[in-house]
This record gives structure tokens, sequence and C-alpha cells, in this order.
């Protein structure tokens, strides 16, 4: 028999015999090498490089089937009313199993970028109709509506956030200690706060102060009014009518040096 003649395998690669067949001469790893009548050697196209563990990479690339499919949904194996989320788990699944082949790499990549762009496109028309709905409510609204919208402004979601941790500070302290002590002070705390943002926007101190005092009053005259329909039941025995008033002022002092010009 004539010596087999085989390229120099790649380093790591180990070719052993484990059976010999009338057709030829069986390898592991996958690869079967065929004598022919021209004494030629023909190797199997797919190979499995890789140790002794049973576990290697194909020399052949897999290639995906879907890449030419149009709709990028179905490119992507999934339904019409697939979740971002869901999207975004298809597109890493599929990028992990095919990222050998560049054109099927860059049709799931490209599907992906289609539905992404798709859904952003959704949520920016949904903002730009619901801000304009809301623009042809105040513009129908009566002119003391239009004027009293004036005084109002919406701050940065960090300063809304800050403001509501510190009233809700303010809350939590007068509750912990109304056994022992009425809010008095923490409601002086919180006045205090209140002016010093409404000047910070204001740049007066006497609009401030006014303005502080009477979110104050306005505060105390319904927490007045509401906390005694509130049933009994629902309260705990050394929750005063002072101090569940106290609450309601917490609340409006917020809303004051939060959203007032």
């Amino acid at each position: 028999m004539d010596a087999l003649s085989l390229a120099k395998p790649p380093r790591g690669l180990s070719l052993r015999l484990f059976r010999r067949s009338s057709s030829g001469l069986k390898y592991n790893r996958g690869m079967s090498v065929h004598v022919s009548s021209s004494r030629s050697v023909k190797c199997a196209a797919a190979l499995t490089f890789g140790g002794d563990d049973g576990e290697g990479y194909r020399g052949t690339v897999l290639k995906y089937p879907r890449r030419h499919v149009w709709n990028p949904y179905k490119r992507l194996g999934l339904g019409t009313d697939a979740s971002e989320e869901e999207v975004r788990e298809a597109r890493n699944f599929l990028i992990q199993q095919y990222a050998g082949h560049e054109g099927s790499y860059e049709a799931i990549e490209a599907a992906y970028d289609k539905l992404l762009m798709t859904s952003f496109q959704i949520r920016k028309k949904t903002k730009m109709n619901l801000k304009s709905r809301l623009r042809k409510k105040v513009e129908e609204s009566p002119p003391w509506f239009k004027r009293l919208l004036e005084f109002v402004e919406v701050p940065p979601l960090d300063v809304i956030l800050r403001r509501i941790f510190l009233f809700a500070f303010m809350a939590a302290w007068s509750i912990m200690s109304s056994a022992e002590t009425g809010p008095a002070f923490q409601l002086a705390l919180s006045l205090g706060s209140c002016i010093y943002f409404l000047n910070d926007k204001m740049s007066n101190v006497a609009r401030a102060s006014i303005t502080g005092f009477g979110a104050l009053v306005v505060g105390w005259l319904c927490g007045s009014v509401i906390v005694p329909t509130i049933p009994s039941f629902l309260l705990k025995p050394m929750w005063t009518l002072e101090l569940m008033t106290s609450l309601v002022c917490y609340v409006f002092l917020f809303l004051a040096c939060t959203f007032l010009k």
C-alpha cells in the first residue's frame, strides 16, 4: 500500500485511527480518509479540531438559514408581538450561534437595528402625540386655568426626588417622635426649607416667605378638614389630629417649593 501524504495538521490536532474498513480508513473527530483508485487522498470537508474531550471547532462555518428573509421579525424567528427584551435575547442568542459567518452576523444585526429603530420611532410618536393632546387641552382650557399654569413649572427629575426624600424624612421623623413631642419642630424645619427653595427660584425673600407660609396655612386648613373624615380604625392610637394635619402640610410644602415658579 502506498504511503498516505497528509498536510501538516495544525498544532493541537490529534489524528487517531480507531478502525479500518473496506471503504477507507476511519479517523476520530469526524474525519474520514478515503483512498481512491488514483492513489489520491480525499478528506471530508467537515473536520473537527480539538483535544481529547470530544469538543472542538468544526472546519465548516454555520450559515444562518433565515439571513435572506426580508421581515426582521421572521428573520430573528420572532412573532410581530415580541417585546424589546425578547428581540434582544433572540439577537444575542443568534449572534453567539452564527458569529463565525460574516453574512449571517450582518443579517442578524440589520434585523435587530431595524426593530430597535421601529420601537424608538413608536415611542417618540406616542410621546409627541401625548404632548400634542396636552397642549390642545391647555389651549382649550378657560383663561383662569391658563393664568394658573403660568405660575407652575416642572423641575428635573433629580430635583423632584431630592425634595420627596426631604419631606418624607420629615414626615417619618414626626411619626417616630409623635409619642414624645409634637411635630412643631419638624414643621418649622420644613417651612424653612420650603422658603429657601422658593427664594432660590424667585430671588425674592419676601415673596418666598409669603408663598411658603401660604402653603403651610392652606395645608393645615385642608388637613383639618380631611383628617377627621378618615375612619379611626385606619389610624393608630398615637396618631393625633395634629400629627395627621402636619403630614398634609408636608405635602403642600413639597408641592409649593417644587412646582411653583
